[in-house]
């Protein structure tokens, strides 16, 4: 049975584990042991995608594929994931290193690990219905007709639109201990002579932010 630290999120999750160790499993960190979330995280990150995927296209059976991967994107997106995370109540449950802090990178991980622990406790069904909970005030919220575009993929049609090269994404530097690493990426543009930095906790962050910056330097066609 588990414990009553972890009864309310259960009660958020709407599952209640079979197997407890899964559950605390997903919430160690690997700066805690050997025994950590990384492999539920993995598994996690397939159990989301899918799931998510499943409720856009049952929640909006008009929107065409574009707008449904840019609407799911901007679901799974690790600031997203964090924030779902602070809901949860998982940065008090989480196990970590003392003197660990508890980052974006590190809730976004945890709530993937979560989801993936539930599927291994179980299955899909199961899993999809701690990812709706979960993620309910958002899904809620969204505005199909409205889905924005990311920094990426604005960019990128933005030089198409114009016949011009794709961007180049290189990584400068990557910094600080394994379980909270800092990126610097660069962007360029070699035709125009222009290149960006973007920095974030995940590569990704990072290259949307220099996508971002290179939009601003790019300007109006």
């Amino acid at each position: 049975m588990t414990t009553s630290r972890y009864a309310a999120l259960e009660s958020r999750l709407g599952h209640r584990f079979a197997a407890p160790a899964l559950l605390e499993q997903a919430l160690t960190h690997r700066s805690h042991g050997p025994e950590n979330n990384e492999r539920l995280e993995f598994l996690g990150d397939g159990v989301l995608g899918c799931a998510v995927a499943d409720e856009l296209y049952a929640r909006f059976p008009e929107v065409p594929e574009g707008k449904l991967t840019r609407l799911r994107a901007g679901l799974v997106r690790e600031e997203a994931l964090a924030e779902v995370g602070q809901r949860l109540g998982l940065r008090e449950l989480l196990r970590l290193e003392p003197g660990t802090p508890v980052t974006t990178s590190i809730l976004a991980d945890a709530v993937e690990a979560l989801f993936g622990a539930v599927f291994l406790d179980a299955g899909y069904a199961a899993a999809r219905t701690a990812v709706l909970a979960a993620f309910g005030p958002f899904l809620d919220s969204l505005d199909a007709a409205g889905a924005s575009k990311d920094a990426k993929t604005e960019l990128q049609e933005a030089l198409q639109a114009r016949r011009r090269r794709l961007p180049e994404y290189r990584i400068v530097t990557v910094s600080g201990a394994a379980h909270q690493q800092s990126f610097e990426v660069e962007c360029a543009l070699p035709e125009f002579g222009l290149s960006t930095s973007g920095s974030g906790t995940s590569r990704q962050r990072a290259e949307q932010q220099a996508a971002q910056a290179m939009l601003a330097r790019l300007g109006p066609p």
